[in-house]
């Protein structure tokens, strides 16, 4: 790199730091093309435009004091504070289901922000639910096995007889209401989880 090229690196600027230089000419009744002039003479190309020295100029003639720039409506810095992600966990713990909209609404931010606690902040995702045959509880699937190691060795102990009879039975069940659908059983997951399941109703 030239010696010029290492000057001009060398003499970059944080946006705060020319917004404090701004300030200060402003103060002393320099014009914007004064200012911009004296900005050229020391930091070449590596100074600030004329139309942001100018904007700033005029924010400070007309009394602004922050150097900050101005939050932006739906992209508040302050939507992603810790606080506010404990408190989207704490609503998904009580709630898997509940909505982004529900969300938003609830602590006033945009839906845009919520989503991006959820799946960047919180590592996240809504899950449907898994269909499977039969949702079997322990003491059922107990009961099943031994129920089938007694059939199975009653089969066993006949295995001398010219003929072999073995009668099986299956279940019926009847389903008392509308079960909901595949998207209504979505529920929010962290990274890892599996969905939850589901036995699958048939009409």
């Amino acid at each position: 790199m030239s010696e010029a090229g290492v000057l001009s690196v060398s003499l970059k600027m944080d946006k705060i730091e020319y917004r404090v230089v701004i300030k200060f000419f402003v103060k002393e009744g320099l014009t914007p093309n004064e200012i911009h002039s004296k900005f050229r003479n020391v930091y070449g190309d590596s100074s600030p435009s004329f139309s942001t020295i100018k904007k700033w100029a005029a924010e400070f003639e007309c009394g602004r004091t922050s150097l900050e720039d101005d939050p932006r409506e739906g992209r508040s810095k302050s939507a992603s504070t810790p606080g506010i992600i404990e408190q989207v966990y704490d609503m998904i713990l009580d709630d898997q289901r509940m909505k982004v909209r529900e969300i938003a609404e609830t602590i006033g931010i945009s839906k845009e922000r919520v989503g991006y606690i959820l799946h960047e902040e919180l590592d996240m995702k809504k899950l449907c639910a898994r269909w499977v045959p039969r949702l079997l509880t322990a003491d059922q699937k107990r009961t099943r096995m031994k129920i089938s190691e007694q059939c199975l060795e009653r089969f066993n102990k006949n295995k001398t007889d010219i003929v072999r009879r073995f009668i099986t039975m299956d279940e019926t069940w009847i389903h008392h209401y509308t079960p909901e659908s595949k998207q209504q059983s979505k529920q929010w997951a962290e990274a890892g989880c599996s969905a939850s399941k589901k036995t699958r109703s048939v009409p």
